[in-house]
């Protein structure tokens, strides 16, 4: 022996780094956390993002305030599709275009709830993607409300909200209203509204540490993984929806920490 230490090869030292992120992110053990990331694209991902210098958080944070297309491209590179023993979640090939057609329905239906733009520009120089979740709270909240009522309804809304944008005067909402417009003619988004809930169900759970979609838990005495979360108007979830990795069948288990089991890893 030297008496030297052997130091990790940087990649190694970088995908341990993104397993635990993972392994955090999920709620669950870092074996299983490390099988997620078997996949070397996302690997990749993960690894990517855990190593981001200052200056790409904060072109990250930037791209997260601008409403309707930056954030819903920015939630959905943080959540990459992801697969589980109980299926694939964050799936959804028009799942960005799904989640900008919430926030332009409601830019146009409730502009109150947009952030002020000083508001906005000061939070995305901090580069904390946490720190923009707080202040576009509300309008995520609203968002993820919106794929709990009818689907009929909700495309008509969308479409009223992108005519309004394309006759409109500001350039930014009528390019926006102009591309998203194209999207809903062109392909069937319906397949992509589970990935967008479930997006929305993550960016919302983390201030409650509740688990987001994905992550296993033992509900009832046997292993599940979450698929979907509940929400009152206001506050934390009221349950979770769950699919055992026997079958396809989804059911709910209360959020009461007192009535829900821990996560578990195998």
């Amino acid at each position: 022996m030297t008496g030297t230490t052997r130091r990790r090869p940087a990649g190694d030292r970088a995908r341990r780094r993104a397993v635990r992120a993972l392994a955090a992110q999920l709620g669950v053990a870092y074996s299983v956390a490390a099988r997620l990331l078997a996949d070397d694209h996302r690997q990749s991902l993960f690894a990517q993002r855990e190593q981001r210098p200052f200056h790409a958080r904060v072109r990250d944070t930037r791209e997260a305030v601008q409403l309707p297309l930056g954030r819903a491209a920015h939630l959905t590179a943080r959540f990459p599709r992801l697969r589980t023993p109980a299926g694939v979640v964050y799936d959804g090939g028009h799942r960005e275009t799904v989640l900008a057609m919430l926030y332009a329905v409601l830019l146009h239906e409730s502009p109150a709830l947009k952030p002020a733009p000083d508001e906005l520009s000061w939070v995305a120089e901090l580069g904390e993607e946490a720190a923009v979740d707080i202040t576009c709270g509300a309008l995520d909240r609203a968002a993820r409300r919106l794929l709990d009522e009818d689907s009929w309804r909700l495309w008509n809304r969308v479409e009223a909200a992108l005519t309004a944008g394309e006759n409109g005067d500001d350039r930014r909402v009528r390019d926006a209203a102009i591309t998203l417009g194209r999207e809903l003619r062109a392909v069937s988004l319906r397949g992509s509204v589970p990935g967008a809930r479930q997006t929305l169900d993550a960016v919302l759970v983390g201030p409650f540490h509740g688990p987001t979609p994905g992550a296993r838990i033992r509900a009832g005495g046997r292993p599940a993984t979450v698929v979907g979360v509940r929400w009152p108007v206001t506050g934390p979830p009221v349950a979770y929806e769950v699919r055992d990795e026997t079958g396809p069948a989804t059911r709910v288990v209360p959020a009461d920490p007192a009535d829900q089991d821990e996560p578990i890893g195998v």
